[in-house]
């Protein structure tokens, strides 16, 4: 249930589908999940408390994913401006630009450490053994029900995107709307306390 619950991850996933497609939805997905891995890697390590506890390492990290939102913001609503200019033009991203562009969203968003940090201890039994190994387990049980959750957005947003885009005016609207989404995201981001 957490994973359907609506959030920026969900939007992004909605919007991104929408624009380029299921394919492009299921690999900006599998990036967002790599950067669950490396935040659930974290927390076994112990690193994870350590980020919690720093305002400065939250600040940074907070900062770094608005201003990486508000890029993402004007990349798209120059790419809806391309639109209007040249109706058959492909903005598309590669495969390998959405993965990373999944990898940095996730990453750049403090409150998923936290979120780890707080949530998967709560599971763990100090009388079942090795704390990074149940940790991990619980990482990657989360990290499924989100690919679950997110594939399902993924399909539903596809479809829409599949009727949507045979209208080059609903495509530069996904676009400006998606840049909107973008820059509500960063000022978001901004205004995120700990």
């Amino acid at each position: 249930m957490l994973s359907f619950a609506p959030g920026p991850d969900n939007l992004f996933v909605f919007a991104q589908t929408l624009l380029q497609g299921r394919l492009a939805g299921f690999i900006f997905v599998t990036g967002l999940c790599t950067g669950l891995i490396v935040h659930t890697a974290l927390v076994a390590c112990g690193l994870g408390a350590a980020f919690a506890a720093s305002p400065v390492a939250f600040d940074v990290v907070r900062y770094l994913g608005a201003v990486y939102l508000a890029w993402l913001a004007w990349l798209t609503f120059r790419s809806a401006n391309k639109l209007l200019d040249a109706p058959n033009l492909q903005n598309q991203l590669s495969l390998k630009a959405l993965y990373g562009r999944g990898v940095v969203m996730n990453l750049t968003n403090p409150k998923v450490l936290l979120f780890f940090v707080a949530f998967l201890p709560q599971f763990i039994e100090l009388e079942r053994g090795y704390l990074p190994q149940q940790i991990g387990w619980f990482g990657g049980i989360f990290l499924c029900a989100t690919f679950i959750a997110f594939g399902t957005i993924v399909q539903l947003a596809g479809w829409l995107g599949a009727q949507l885009g045979k209208s080059a005016k609903a495509q530069y609207m996904l676009n400006l709307a998606t840049a909107g989404l973008f820059s509500l995201l960063a000022v978001r981001m901004l205004l995120l306390k700990r």
